[in-house]
């Protein structure tokens, strides 16, 4: 079994697991967990980061300068046993670096450090990606968190989500789980969306542009979650119809476009990180109090 790590405070308790350095579990002070369990009959992640792609590359093959190299949905970072590199109280920090098992997929000497960090109701889940090569780097990196839906004591009450900048983000539909190159309009009206199963018949709402940086997932008259996102400017939402779940997921990189390039440099929002240097993506949550 990989290596279990817990992190508390007064209001919250957070279990991490190496294998992804994905979290487990996210529980308030009242005993409640928001998280979604991993439940097999629907999807078994939980919160599962994403790198060095995010979404579907075409017949789930990369090309890195013009190279074919195998790489399957959203990664290998979420299938991958990280090494737990500190731990305390409150936070805890694991990092995958490169191996021969990765630059037989991923010909890059990167270090991938994952930290989980409580202050006080709020959690945040942080990405930093080195570049430890001589090459320039491609890559995606994202957070595919689930919570319950419907929210802990919130069942039969309608579900919302509200931008923080009141937009209405166009969507990019997926076809064949690549980004279509049609824009359809926003389910948004005024940063708001109530959600229903049937949005998501066709996979998940992709909203690679204008959905802010920052939301809340609340139920009517009920609990709410509120997110604050850094350098994570892609947006997505999705659950498989009738499960009891909703992804919030940022993201900085999308799924290649049906049709499009297949070049893991042109792929839309990828970052191209220069030889020694680092960049940070993360995400933070607020849970009631």
């Amino acid at each position: 079994m990989p290596t279990m790590t817990r992190i508390a405070n007064e209001f919250l308790s957070i279990e991490v697991s190496a294998l992804g350095a994905e979290m487990q579990s996210a529980t308030t002070r009242d005993g409640a967990d928001w998280l979604w369990n991993g439940d097999a009959a629907f999807w078994t992640g939980r919160s599962p980061i994403l790198f060095p792609i995010v979404g579907k590359a075409p017949d789930d093959t990369l090309l890195i300068d013009g190279k074919p190299y195998p790489m399957a949905q959203h990664g290998f970072a979420r299938r991958l046993e990280f090494s737990l590199e500190a731990a305390e109280d409150s936070a805890c920090r694991y990092v995958l670096e490169a191996s021969q098992e990765t630059r037989a997929a991923y010909p890059f000497d990167f270090r991938l450090s994952v930290e989980h960090r409580l202050d006080g109701p709020a959690l945040t889940v942080s990405a930093e990606v080195e570049n430890r090569g001589t090459l320039p780097m491609p890559f995606g990196c994202g957070f595919h968190p689930a919570f319950l839906w419907p929210l802990p004591g919130a069942a039969g009450r309608p579900h919302t989500v509200t931008l923080d900048n009141g937009g209405e983000p166009e969507r990019q539909p997926l076809e064949k789980g690549l980004l279509s190159p049609h824009r359809l309009p926003s389910p948004f009206s005024k940063g708001r969306l109530t959600l229903a199963h049937a949005l998501f018949d066709n996979d998940a709402l992709v909203f690679p542009q204008g959905a802010g940086t920052g939301l809340t997932y609340a139920a009517e008259d009920g609990p709410a979650l509120r997110f604050r996102f850094e350098n994570l400017p892609n947006l997505a939402l999705w659950t498989k119809p009738g499960a009891p779940f909703l992804c919030i997921e940022p993201w900085h990189g999308t799924a290649a476009e049906y049709g499009g390039a297949h070049e893991l440099k042109d792929r839309p929002f990828t970052t191209v990180l220069a030889a020694g240097a680092r960049t940070r993506f993360a995400f933070t949550v607020t849970f009631p109090h």
